[in-house]
């Protein structure tokens, strides 16, 4: 299935940053070890754009600041009908894997950790969401991203079916 990836300038967005998870790491050396950090981050508008960065450094908030500035550049435009998904998906990436389904209005974010913060930053409101197989954060924000940018909104169904809109909701 291709995906509708639509890149997206942060110059004039007001964008929200979370921070995922932050890792220490260590460099063994012959003194020691030397530890640095990693942090995956998730930016949004809360409006249906939304993005992900790494960072890493010898400091915490040196690797939060470079994933943010990571994120910026990795923004995409995701589909958001009244503030849930347009149907359900499933999306991979690596042992990650993840379920993303619409839900009525008032429900929430059902969903865990990682792929809440990712959902949120994109401004869904509404969705029951379950994270399967691995729970490594990188992989569950990557398989996230990979479902919501398989996601079509009933514009984009129109326009490749070739009928007008009112047809993909009436079947």
């Amino acid at each position: 299935m291709k995906q509708n990836v639509t890149k997206v300038k942060s110059a004039d967005l007001e964008l929200t940053e979370k921070v995922v998870a932050i890792k220490r790491v260590a460099k063994v050396v012959k003194g020691g070890r030397r530890f640095s950090f990693s942090a995956i981050v998730v930016v949004g508008n809360g409006d249906g754009v939304a993005g992900y960065g790494l960072g890493k450094a010898n400091e915490v908030t040196d690797a939060i600041t470079k994933g943010i500035d990571d994120a910026k550049k990795n923004l995409m435009k995701v589909p958001v009908l009244k503030g849930t998904v347009p149907h359900l998906q499933k999306g991979k990436f690596g042992g990650g894997r993840v379920l993303i389904k619409p839900a009525s209005a008032g429900t929430g974010v059902i969903a865990g950790g990682a792929m809440r913060a990712v959902l949120e930053s994109a401004g869904v409101h509404d969705v029951l969401a379950k994270s399967q197989g691995s729970s490594n954060p990188h992989n569950v924000v990557k398989a996230t991203f990979d479902a919501l940018l398989k996601l079509r909104d009933p514009r984009m169904v129109a326009d490749q079916r070739g009928v007008k809109l009112s047809k993909v909701f009436n079947g």
